[in-house]
């Protein structure tokens, strides 16, 4: 549909009417608070692993710095320690989104539907 000039002359809102029900009908404002807060608990879960979770793992890797532990095979370097931790996030993470999926949902088992 194209825009004229007349959409916005004389109070004609029609332009701004559809793009308020353009917004209710995708849910936009919720994806847009959804975001913003996934955002938040990313930082929240990150920073939960690394000052939390990983000074407990870190006496058991050596030299003590995990997220510089690597493994050498000839010349080729894995760097396990940083995956070590991406991995720990996403598990904190997946099991955070369950449990509020758990909870709003109110169903004793999330299910695909």
């Amino acid at each position: 549909m194209p825009l004229y000039l007349e959409d916005f002359r004389g109070g004609n809102m029609k332009i701004f009417k559809e793009f308020k029900e353009f917004l209710n009908e995708y849910k936009v404002i919720g994806l847009a608070v959804a975001f913003i807060i996934g955002a938040a608990a990313t930082v929240l879960v990150t920073s939960l692993v690394n000052n939390v979770i990983m000074p407990i793992i870190t006496p058991f890797v050596p030299g003590g710095e995990w997220q510089k532990a690597t493994f050498n095979m000839g010349p080729i370097v894995i760097g396990w320690g940083a995956f070590l931790g991406a991995v720990i996030n996403f598990i904190v993470i997946a099991f955070a989104v369950f449990m509020i999926a758990k909870i709003v949902l109110r169903e004793e088992k999330v299910s695909k539907k």
